[in-house]
């Protein structure tokens, strides 16, 4: 009988928002599979949760998946998770969680915290048609020409940016997609959290006169800016 792939969803900053849940599968699995095993010994010591760790990031290799889905294949279940937040967004976590499958083992989410959802959910553009971009190419020219290829996509856009990529990634969407409206998610739960409802402009001058630290969730008005405020279907108009 094979085991359980679990896919765990880890806090993005505050510990308190691991769940109850999650909690209980991280104590009762056989294994935990992580993106960085630093982080997560932090987590699991602060919930003094002591299993072994299975290094798990971008590099690691086919060998690594192979020695997870054997382990798995032969009953014990594993519990995959990233540096923080959900796997599969932004990680290597997919990767993994496809070969599951493929080889017909179990694989179950733990859902949690996610950093795209929290700063839909504060930037007030609205979240029911937005478009997850991630980490936007490090090098200008293809960074220029992935954004110019959004400039007409109407839905929400969300990225993902660290404090060095900043400032040159908003002076790129000023040129791309001008000065739309913007909200600038920094840190979220965490001790130095930052929400700012502006423009990518006045982003881009804010941090031109101050150093940007943390992490960035970047969320931008789609063009027609038609998400924000857009009324619900209720049963009646669905006849």
């Amino acid at each position: 009988m094979t085991g359980t792939l679990y896919v765990v969803a880890t806090p993005i900053g505050n510990l308190q928002d691991l769940s109850p849940r999650a909690l209980e599968v991280l104590r009762a699995v056989d294994a935990i599979a992580s993106e960085d095993t630093r982080t997560t010994v932090k987590l699991l010591s602060h919930f003094e949760i002591r299993k072994p760790l299975i290094a798990y990031f971008q590099h690691s290799g086919e060998r690594r998946e192979d020695e997870i889905l054997d382990r798995l294949s032969r009953g014990e279940s594993i519990a995959l998770v990233s540096e923080a937040g959900t796997p599969g967004v932004s990680d290597p976590g997919a990767a993994i969680v496809a070969r599951a499958h493929e080889k017909g083992i179990p694989v179950r989410a733990i859902a949690g915290p996610s950093s795209v959802a929290a700063a839909l959910s504060v930037s007030g553009f609205g979240g029911d048609r937005y478009l997850f971009e991630g980490f936007l190419p490090r090098k200008p020219g293809k960074r220029r020409k992935a954004l110019k290829a959004l400039a007409g996509e109407e839905r929400t856009l969300v990225f993902f940016e660290s404090p060095h990529r900043v400032i040159d990634t908003l002076e790129a969407m000023v040129e791309a997609l001008g000065d739309r409206p913007c909200c600038i998610a920094r840190e979220l739960t965490k001790l130095y959290e930052e929400v700012a409802r502006t423009t990518i402009a006045k982003a881009l001058a804010d941090y031109q006169k101050r150093e940007p630290r943390g992490e960035f969730t970047i969320v931008v008005e789609g063009k027609s800016g038609g998400n924000e405020g857009r009324r619900k279907e209720t049963p009646d108009d669905l006849g």
